[in-house]
């Protein structure tokens, strides 16, 4: 593969909520159009309660999917007793992305000030399968891909990304 080709990934949108359905789903589906736009297909989108088994049987499907290469999930990141992301994704992750939390607060600080302190963004690969967790608003959405993914899901971006660990390319 040439540098300057795009690879395009599959990607699955997972919308973590009690309360969302598809049209309240602002978070999950502004993801699902700026996925598109960017080139990937969205290959599965799903709204799931906050109850981590739920989760995990999902996740563990779409790690085991060798169609899938990337998940995105929204919500559940945040500190209330419902808000249970970060327990039931992480222990599915073969490695850890820990800077990806890191820049997501940095990036989020500028925005929010020290609110950001608040967030439990986070990623890990599994199965060859990018996990990246972002939290629930549309915002913070909107800070992870324009700040982080869209260019690490870029096969393009230099000096490097993400798009080889997810494809065995």
């Amino acid at each position: 593969m040439k540098s300057e080709d795009f690879k395009t990934l599959n990607i699955a949108v997972l919308t973590v909520s009690d309360t969302r359905n598809e049209e309240t789903d602002t978070s999950g589906n502004y993801l699902v159009e700026a996925i598109s736009e960017a080139g990937h297909n969205v290959v599965s989108k799903e709204i799931v309660i906050d109850d981590k088994y739920k989760l995990r049987e999902l996740v563990s499907k779409w790690i085991a999917d060798e169609q899938i290469n990337t998940i995105i999930s929204t919500g559940g990141t945040g500190f209330t007793g419902r808000d249970t992301t970060p327990e039931a994704l992480s222990v599915l992750f073969d490695k850890n992305i820990e800077g990806f939390g890191e820049l997501f607060r940095y990036i989020s600080y500028t925005e929010i000030g020290t609110s950001t302190v608040q967030s439990r963004a986070f990623a890990g690969i599994a199965n060859n399968t990018g996990i990246f967790c972002l939290p629930g608003s549309t915002g913070a959405c909107k800070t992870g891909w324009n700040g982080i993914l869209k260019e690490q899901l870029d096969s393009r971006h230099r000096p490097c990304n993400f798009v080889g660990h997810f494809t065995g390319n």
